[in-house]
Formats: C-alpha cells, sequence, structure tokens
C-alpha cells in the first residue's frame, strides 16, 4: 500500500473520524441523557444499551456515509484507488456486497467484540452506574475508539474497490458528441 494510502487512512479516516465522534457522540448522549443524574450500566436508558446501538449503528453510518465520501476522494484524484479484486484479495470475497451490508455485518462484528470489551473494561473498573457528565464523556470516547477502528477499515473498502479517476472531459464529451473524425487533404 503506498504511503499517501496509508497516512489518509489513519490520519484523515482514523484520527478525523475520532475527533468527529467524540463530539457528536458525546452531543447524542447529552441530548438522550441529559434529564439522568446517573446512567446506570444495565437498564432501559443504560450504558451498556447505550453502548451496543453506538456498535451497531457508527460502522452502518461510517460505511453509508464514509464510502460515498471516500469513493468521491478517489475520482477527484485526492487519493489513489488500490484496484483490489476479489480475486487478487481474497479477503474482499468474504465481504458482504452492497454498502449498507456491508456496514450492518461490520456492525454485529462490533457488538460482538467491541461490547463484550467495553462490558469487560467498566466491570473491572467497579463500574455500576457512571454520573451523567462522565456518561457523556464515555460514550464521546468509546465512539472516538471505535471510529479510529472502523473508518480506516471502511474508507480501505472503499478505496480497494473504487474505480480510477475519471478523465477530465473534452469539451465534445461534455456534450455527448464523439470526438471529431481528424480531417486531412481530400
Amino acid at each position: 500500500m503506498p504511503p499517501a494510502v496509508r497516512r489518509y487512512l489513519l490520519i484523515e479516516q482514523g484520527v478525523g473520524a475520532a475527533v468527529f465522534n467524540f463530539v457528536l457522540n458525546a452531543a447524542i448522549a447529552w441530548g438522550m441523557f441529559r434529564s439522568a443524574a446517573v446512567v446506570p450500566l444495565w437498564g432501559q436508558q443504560s450504558i451498556m444499551g447505550d453502548t451496543i446501538g453506538t456498535c451497531f449503528l457508527l460502522p452502518l453510518l461510517t460505511s453509508l456515509i464514509a464510502t460515498r465520501l471516500v469513493r468521491g476522494h478517489v475520482r477527484a484524484g485526492k487519493v489513489a484507488p488500490l484496484g483490489w479484486t476479489r480475486t487478487s484479495h481474497p479477503v474482499l470475497g468474504w465481504l458482504p456486497r452492497g454498502t449498507a451490508r456491508r456496514g450492518a455485518a461490520l456492525g454485529l462484528v462490533c457488538i460482538a467484540v467491541l461490547a463484550p470489551l467495553a462490558f469487560v473494561v467498566l466491570r473491572l473498573l467497579g463500574v455500576g452506574s457512571l454520573p451523567f457528565w462522565h456518561f457523556v464523556a464515555f460514550k464521546g470516547g468509546f465512539a472516538a475508539v471505535a471510529a479510529a477502528l472502523v473508518t480506516p477499515l471502511v474508507a480501505l473498502w472503499a478505496i480497494a474497490e473504487a474505480p480510477a479517476p475519471r478523465e477530465p472531459a473534452t469539451p465534445a464529451r461534455r456534450a455527448g458528441q464523439s470526438s471529431p473524425a481528424p480531417s486531412g487533404p481530400t
């Protein structure tokens, strides 16, 4: 993988997504839980209920949004396509076709991996509930870590499968005409 693509994935898609998702998810936590002084670990409105929802929705929405944006970056020439195929990179064959299906599959993987990990960490820290502002910070931090892991992967899939950048249209092509035939002596 070219260094420019690696840098794009780590900095723009990893760090950028982490910062964006920290702010967004802290705001979501504030909006959804602002009437609660304390948020319990389990229950109807709870830390783990919200964490499981975030584990599914963050990858799904990231896939729907970031795939489109990254493919636009490829078309604009901001990042080079990798031109991978399911034949050249068999791991792509395991991925569902279609952005929404891929996002849902990644969401299920995150529920299976990240949610239990978050639960274990919270239990090891002795957390049975969190004061409101601590929960806001937890949700923002959890989403930032999840986004830093998920978004570069989604972007890599988009770059791997993206077509090459479009050639600039010539005036004749823009008008829907074919190129004029070369004229020569008659």
